[in-house]
């Protein structure tokens, strides 16, 4: 079993501390992904994991076993560093088999765990070669492999692509993710790049402030976050926000007034809402409409343009927007700078937070 169990972990550095209790389960063969902005601690939870930070207090269970003081060679894990940390005068079997030898590992196990895990990585042809005759694609593979070799319970990962192109980065994901189908093992991975996290993980784990913000399903995360802070790092681009002031509260539903005097009606719970209180109403930039408006449509004042060939993003100047809005639309749908844009705002398409920044429960349409 490699289930992994953090029970009240916290991290400080002398005084600072940057972890404040975290509790989290991780099933086995799960690919749990971290993410956060930077600072948020997610690396420094993962180095403990590792064994490469100490744990100031909290408990830390690798398969039912305590492992806070356990040295990191003798906790079943491998982790993928974000540099290749590659041996320039080795070969790559050599590289790959480096941890194996160290070990005592017989020679002849030793090179028939390298040939299994090139021929995963599908690095067969480059046993030979030396680190300076790789691609970063190449070489990133083969410190996976390093970690394959050693057959651990839980593949750590700390920001593995961040140092590829980004056509190489979508290849190496696909690779991970046919990995972790082919070995069905425990996979932890740190990211700053949101896409990752969708693609790659079972379940995220969204980290603010060396605080957990929220747990779940890449689609739990994006259709129904906790709060404000979720809502806008999940999604890409993130959610645009307006402040308003909640004047009435329905039966699955609440009005909000926004400061240009529309008004815009959320399919939320809002019962525990007060009329008149100010709320954040969100919306993600793909989910305006053009043509047909459920309540009043809003203005705003095209400051930007983003061509991506399959849609357009239009950046709009809107009183009461926090920044300001991102709206995507079709390719064909043309707006000039300086332009005013008419947007709607669907009712089933709008998010409503408190003024705490926490979400009304989403309610859905009657079928």
């Amino acid at each position: 079993m490699s289930d992994v169990v953090l029970r009240g972990i916290r991290k400080a550095f002398g005084d600072i501390e940057t972890l404040h209790g975290i509790d989290l389960d991780i099933k086995d063969g799960e690919f749990i992904v971290f993410v956060g902005p930077s600072g948020c601690g997610k690396s420094t939870l993962l180095r403990t994991i590792a064994g490469l930070e100490d744990i100031t207090s909290g408990e830390l269970y690798i398969g039912n076993e305590r492992c806070n003081d356990v040295p990191p060679a003798k906790r079943g894990v491998a982790m993928v560093f974000q540099s290749y940390a590659l041996y320039p005068h080795m070969t790559v079997a050599e590289n790959m088999a480096f941890g194996l030898k160290l070990a005592g590992v017989d020679k002849r196990e030793m090179a028939a765990a390298v040939e299994r895990a090139a021929k995963i990585l599908q690095i067969e042809n480059l046993l030979d070669r030396k680190p300076k005759a790789l691609s970063g694609g190449q070489r990133q593979r083969v410190a996976i492999g390093r970690a394959i070799v050693r057959k651990p319970n839980v593949f750590l990962f700390d920001e593995p692509l961040s140092n590829l192109d980004a056509a190489l980065r979508v290849q190496t994901r696909i690779e991970i993710t046919k990995l972790h189908r082919e070995l069905s093992t425990t996979m932890i991975y740190v990211t700053h790049d949101q896409v990752e996290a969708m693609t790659l993980a079972d379940r995220i784990v969204v980290l603010n402030a060396g605080n957990i913000e929220q747990v779940g399903t890449p689609l739990e995360l994006y259709h129904h976050p906790r709060n404000l802070f979720v809502a806008g790092f999940i999604g890409s681009p993130k959610m645009n926000f307006i402040e308003g002031k909640l004047t009435a509260i329905g039966d699955g539903t609440a009005t909000v007034q926004l400061p240009d005097g529309a008004t815009v009606t959320a399919a939320v719970d809002a019962s525990t809402g007060q009329v008149g209180g100010k709320v954040t109403l969100g919306i993600r930039p793909e989910h305006f409409a053009f043509d047909v408006c459920e309540g009043h449509p809003i203005q705003g004042k095209v400051i930007a343009v983003e061509h991506l060939g399959e849609s357009t993003n239009f950046y709009l100047q809107v009183e009461g927007a926090i920044d300001h809005l991102v709206v995507r639309a079709d390719a064909e749908h043309d707006a000039k700078v300086g332009e005013t844009l008419s947007i709607c705002l669907p009712t089933q398409r709008c998010y409503l937070f408190n003024e705490a920044g926490l979400a009304f429960q989403r309610v859905k349409a009657a079928q």
